[in-house]
Protein backbone atom coordinates (compact mmCIF):
# COMPACT_ATOMS: atom_id res chain seq x y z
CA UNK A 1 0.00 0.00 0.00
CA UNK A 2 2.95 2.35 0.48
CA UNK A 3 3.48 2.49 -3.27
CA UNK A 4 -0.13 3.51 -3.77
CA UNK A 5 0.18 6.22 -1.12
CA UNK A 6 3.29 7.60 -2.82
CA UNK A 7 1.55 8.18 -6.17
CA UNK A 8 1.41 11.80 -7.25
CA UNK A 9 -1.99 12.52 -8.77
CA UNK A 10 -2.77 15.79 -10.51
CA UNK A 11 -6.19 17.35 -10.85
CA UNK A 12 -6.05 16.59 -14.58
CA UNK A 13 -5.58 12.83 -14.05
CA UNK A 14 -1.84 12.60 -14.56
CA UNK A 15 -0.39 10.00 -12.19
CA UNK A 16 3.30 9.61 -11.41
CA UNK A 17 4.77 6.58 -9.63
CA UNK A 18 8.01 7.78 -8.01
CA UNK A 19 9.02 4.17 -7.27
CA UNK A 20 9.23 3.12 -10.93
CA UNK A 21 9.17 6.46 -12.74
CA UNK A 22 6.09 5.32 -14.66
CA UNK A 23 3.34 7.75 -15.58
CA UNK A 24 -0.31 7.08 -16.21
CA UNK A 25 -3.35 9.05 -17.30
CA UNK A 26 -6.61 8.25 -15.53
CA UNK A 27 -10.19 9.40 -15.94
CA UNK A 28 -12.18 11.22 -13.25
CA UNK A 29 -13.58 7.98 -11.83
CA UNK A 30 -10.14 6.43 -11.40
CA UNK A 31 -8.73 9.65 -9.95
CA UNK A 32 -11.54 9.73 -7.40
CA UNK A 33 -10.93 6.08 -6.43
CA UNK A 34 -7.16 6.56 -6.20
CA UNK A 35 -7.62 9.60 -3.96
CA UNK A 36 -9.97 7.56 -1.75
CA UNK A 37 -7.61 4.60 -1.58
CA UNK A 38 -4.75 6.90 -0.62
CA UNK A 39 -6.95 8.21 2.21
CA UNK A 40 -7.66 4.65 3.37
CA UNK A 41 -11.36 4.56 2.50
CA UNK A 42 -13.14 1.21 2.56
CA UNK A 43 -15.25 -0.24 -0.26
CA UNK A 44 -18.59 1.14 0.99
CA UNK A 45 -17.06 4.57 1.47
CA UNK A 46 -15.54 4.52 -2.02
CA UNK A 47 -18.83 3.48 -3.63
CA UNK A 48 -20.65 6.24 -1.72
CA UNK A 49 -18.01 8.76 -2.79
CA UNK A 50 -18.41 7.73 -6.42
CA UNK A 51 -22.21 7.82 -6.17
CA UNK A 52 -22.11 11.30 -4.72
CA UNK A 53 -19.47 12.66 -7.07
CA UNK A 54 -20.92 11.24 -10.27
CA UNK A 55 -24.60 11.21 -9.25
CA UNK A 56 -25.10 7.56 -10.05
CA UNK A 57 -25.57 4.31 -8.18
CA UNK A 58 -25.86 0.61 -8.68
CA UNK A 59 -23.54 -2.21 -9.48
CA UNK A 60 -21.75 -0.18 -12.16
CA UNK A 61 -19.86 1.58 -9.38
CA UNK A 62 -18.73 -1.67 -7.79
CA UNK A 63 -17.70 -3.03 -11.18
CA UNK A 64 -15.73 0.14 -11.96
CA UNK A 65 -14.01 -0.13 -8.60
CA UNK A 66 -13.12 -3.79 -9.18
CA UNK A 67 -11.85 -3.02 -12.70
CA UNK A 68 -9.60 -0.27 -11.40
CA UNK A 69 -8.20 -2.48 -8.63
CA UNK A 70 -7.51 -5.15 -11.24
CA UNK A 71 -5.58 -2.59 -13.31
CA UNK A 72 -3.65 -1.45 -10.24
CA UNK A 73 -2.61 -5.07 -9.67
CA UNK A 74 -1.52 -5.46 -13.30
CA UNK A 75 0.66 -2.35 -13.08
CA UNK A 76 2.15 -3.52 -9.78
CA UNK A 77 0.82 -0.56 -7.83
CA UNK A 78 -0.86 -2.81 -5.27
CA UNK A 79 -0.02 -6.39 -4.22
CA UNK A 80 -1.60 -9.25 -6.18
CA UNK A 81 -3.85 -10.17 -3.27
CA UNK A 82 -5.04 -6.57 -2.70
CA UNK A 83 -8.80 -6.21 -2.29
CA UNK A 84 -10.91 -3.24 -1.32
CA UNK A 85 -12.97 -4.37 1.64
Amino acid sequence: MQRLRDLAISDTGFVFDPFSGATYTVNDTARCVLDGLKRGLHRDELVALLADRFETSGEDLSRDLDDLVHSLRLFGLVPGAFEVV
